[in-house]
């Protein structure tokens, strides 16, 4: 596959490069952004370490993960991380993330987000079934996956140790089929 440069709306996905540490560092290094993932805020040289292992990543064959550039359209500015990965024990199915600078919180930049990575995910990728996990504490990432076409399944107990304790997940997931039921009901609606 090509690299990835996909847009849908106001963020285009984008492959990693070298000099976008310091703009992963602003989400990745920030205690805001990282209060609800599962890794407590990063230092540079862990960002910068996670940026070329994304790289190289990207270069493997067959691809197996995805992690990307979440970018503004209108100017190019990195403002997140988004990624998928592809499950070996489910067919066409992957896991999905992403996180964002909190100065671009709450301006549909999650959602479009959360669409973008479907729109990969159910179109060039041609996958089945993608899910996410979240923090039950947020209610951001809820609204958001939900707000995206995903359903709420379940929660997975103590899924995640983070700062020394346990800390449940809420499992949102969405098919192929939904997924092509929404874009055709935005279509009708033009």
């Amino acid at each position: 596959m090509q690299p990835i440069h996909f847009t849908a709306g106001p963020v285009t996905l984008r492959e990693f490069t070298p000099d976008d540490v310091a703009a992963v560092l602003a989400v990745y290094g920030d205690a805001a952004a990282t209060r609800h993932l599962s890794f407590e805020p990063r230092t540079e040289d862990e960002t910068r370490a996670i940026v070329e292992r994304t790289i190289g990543a990207a270069q493997a064959d067959p691809r197996t993960e995805y992690g990307l550039a979440v970018t503004r359209t209108d100017d190019g500015q990195l403002i997140g991380f988004g990624r998928l990965a592809l499950d070996p024990h489910q067919t066409r199915g992957a896991t999905m993330g992403f996180a964002l600078r909190p100065d671009t919180w709450g301006q549909g930049y999650g959602t479009a987000t959360v669409q973008a990575l479907l729109g990969l995910a159910f179109g060039p990728l041609s996958l089945h079934r993608v899910w996410g996990a979240r923090s039950p504490a947020n209610d951001a990432s809820a609204a958001t996956m939900n707000k995206a076409g995903m359903v709420e399944e379940g929660r997975i107990r103590e899924h995640i140790q983070k700062a020394g304790q346990w800390r449940d997940s809420i499992v949102h997931a969405i098919l192929d089929r939904e997924w092509a039921g929404q874009r055709a009901v935005a279509v009708d609606r033009l």
